[in-house]
């Protein structure tokens, strides 16, 4: 006769019942959170312009809400952190609404990093400086959480070959890893010298090239200040050549303001040749700080306004002999 076996299993519809809570509990939903209670990403690399993609996000908004959900974070106070979706809270406060669908996720500082980084990675437009802090960033996290393949979806395979942080992380974002590095690089610069690398990608002026740029930030704070002077001075920017100049000037111990001025006011080679007005002449013609932009662009007008002069007293004097 067979033994009975008593495994003291709970009934098979309460296990269905335990096994449905665990998945629903474990089931992301989207809900509508209040704007006020979600909190900006600490030290978020990427700029929320109001640009012609912005307007035509609030356009969308206003007409047919939020389509595709922000992901937050709970914290510790209650409140909620924007991991991926800055722009269309933006959007919405523009908007004019209170809410947004949001999905709750919870992850720690590492992970939501990494996913802020990775989702703001896929815009169209991305700025080098916003480049600089993203990789920077990621890289520090990807250090910091050892190369879990569950964060950063990179093969073990690769992780078994001796590969650094950086190499990976370019992978992963397309880029060399010496692209990476000089990204990175530029976290060094002062946010004027920063400011005129991004004006490159805006088509802005000043502007300065990347090359140059990554070697600037290699040195101090004070002499960068002294490039931003010179620059306003000279109405010009820094070359490649002028860049590894002030560098090694700076190795020698031997920068300073006046031998970046000097540096500056050397001719670059397929430089258009410019005419260079002391600034003592024509200083009280302007009120202090105004741009070189402005100045050059008054100047011209005054000589078209002479030129224009001269042509109707020629004319005059002309009719006056042709009358005689």
């Amino acid at each position: 006769m067979a033994r009975e076996l008593n495994l003291n299993l709970p009934p098979a519809v309460d296990i269905f019942a335990r096994l449905e809570e665990r998945d629903t509990t474990n089931l992301e939903t989207v809900i509508d959170l209040p704007l006020i209670e979600i909190d900006d990403f600490p030290d978020h690399p990427f700029k929320v312009r109001m640009d012609k993609k912005m307007q035509e996000t609030i356009e969308s908004i206003e007409q047919r809400g939020v389509l595709a959900p922000a992901l937050v974070r709970l914290k510790a106070d209650g409140r909620y952190e924007m991991v991926a979706g800055h722009r269309r809270k933006f959007g919405s406060e523009q908007a004019g609404r209170n809410t947004m669908p949001c999905i709750v996720r919870n992850l720690t500082d590492d992970e939501a990093t990494i996913v802020m980084v990775d989702s703001n990675l896929q815009r169209e437009t991305i700025l080098p400086s916003e480049k600089a802090y993203a990789y920077q960033m990621k890289l520090d996290a990807m250090k910091r959480q050892g190369q879990r393949t569950d964060l950063t979806s990179v093969p073990v395979a690769q992780k078994s070959e001796g590969k650094t942080s950086r190499e990976i992380l370019g992978e992963q974002v397309g880029e060399s890893q010496d692209q990476v590095r000089r990204y990175i690089r530029l976290t060094h610069l002062i946010p004027d010298l920063l400011q005129m690398v991004d004006n490159a990608e805006l088509g802005e002026k000043p502007q300065i090239a990347m090359r140059p740029a990554v070697e600037l930030s290699y040195l101090p704070p004070e002499a960068q200040g002294w490039i931003v002077q010179s620059i306003a001075k000279e109405d010009a920017t820094p070359s490649h050549v002028q860049a590894l100049k002030m560098r090694q000037f700076e190795k020698e111990g031997r920068l300073s303001e006046d031998v970046i001025l000097f540096i500056m006011q050397e001719e670059k080679p397929n430089q258009v040749e410019r005419i260079k007005i002391p600034h003592d002449k024509i200083s009280r013609f302007f009120p202090d700080g105004t741009p070189a932009e402005k100045i050059t662009a008054t100047i011209v007008e005054a000589l078209e306004l002479r030129q224009r002069k001269l042509e109707r007293d020629r004319q005059r004097k002309a009719q006056e002999r042709g009358s005689r």
